[in-house]
């Protein structure tokens, strides 16, 4: 009969050796994708160069990378980047490798800038994330026309806003604390919104109907139906909202006049700006910024995965 198995059931072993599928063959390499590894390699080195060129200067001594610039390895190999960047060198060692003898209080800097990084993210999340379900999921007069307002502040520069901001921290007394850094920052922004927004549309109103005829409020529907169904989203706004705040260098550095108040981006422009009469210490400087960047890095590489599957709004599966 037609569409069944040919065996005669006299020989099993044959039967099988004869139902056995072939090995596959490994399709042979073309010419264009030779060529796309290559440009892929090319481009991630060239991407990585800058990493690693800031490792090399790091572990070099900073008064022998004038007379050997140009070398791909550590010159005069040293640790004293770090150690004038963890503050474990006197002034005298300092100057003597070429540094400035400024002090630098690097766990101070680092501190305002993990409490500052994280109160934004958290409370600039948490708005965003309910103004994005308003936008989304409530019905009321205006909605879209609102929503559009909120879109049409994404094309006004950030420099416009500095200076009212400024004279609004001025007035409220905050100058040269970490609140009066934090603040133009706590509320909600319109790429935050639109983001959320994408996704929340995408969740089925099915759920959401179900439990509201189960007698679930708004309230509770957004936050015990909503956000564990957003946690991708959520955490990938979370990220680069986090990474923004920690790479902010201008507004911090308008509103911050103190090391209790500075975070690490200004420390590093003020340390960069110490100059001995040897020249910058680029040693110091280069070490200083691998540490700050670590964290970042670390934390891109772990979410890495995730940051690219929400951002293309997948949606609920």
């Amino acid at each position: 009969m037609t569409g069944m198995t040919a065996t005669t059931g006299l020989d099993p072993v044959q039967d099988e050796v004869r139902t056995t599928p072939e090995p596959r063959r490994r399709p042979r390499p073309t010419v264009g994708k030779v060529v796309a590894w290559v440009v892929m390699i090319v481009l991630l080195l060239i991407t990585l160069f800058p990493f690693y060129w800031m490792l090399r200067t790091a572990l070099s001594s900073n008064s022998a990378l004038y007379a050997n610039a140009t070398s791909l390895l550590p010159v005069d190999f040293s640790w004293g980047g770090f150690e004038r960047v963890f503050g474990l060198q006197t002034t005298e060692e300092a100057i003597a490798q070429g540094g400035s003898g400024a002090s630098i209080d690097f766990w101070l800097y680092l501190r305002n800038s993990v409490i500052v990084a994280t109160v934004v993210t958290a409370c600039q999340v948490f708005f965003s994330a309910m103004a994005a379900y308003a936008f989304s999921r409530l019905h009321w007069k205006g909605r879209n026309t609102v929503f559009s307002v909120f879109l049409l502040s994404l094309m006004v520069p950030v420099i416009f806003t500095l200076l009212p901001n400024f004279v609004l921290i001025r007035d409220l007394g905050l100058i040269d604390t970490l609140f009066g850094i934090m603040l133009p920052g706590l509320f909600m922004t319109p790429f935050a919104i639109f983001f959320l927004r994408q996704f929340f549309m995408n969740i089925s109103t099915e759920v959401e109907e179900a439990a509201l005829i189960d007698g679930a409020s708004k309230v509770r529907v957004f936050f015990s139906l909503i956000i564990p169904m957003s946690v991708g989203p959520i955490a990938t706004i979370s990220i680069l909202t986090y990474i923004g705040s920690w790479n902010d260098y201008f507004w911090p550095l308008m509103v911050s006049y103190t090391d209790e108040s500075r975070v690490l981006t200004v420390a590093l422009g003020n340390f960069n700006a110490q100059t001995p009469q040897t020249g910058p210490d680029w040693s110091g400087l280069m070490a200083a910024t691998l540490v700050a960047a670590l964290p970042m890095i670390a934390l891109f590489l772990v979410f890495a995965k995730r940051i690219v599957n929400s951002i293309g709004f997948s949606g609920i599966k």
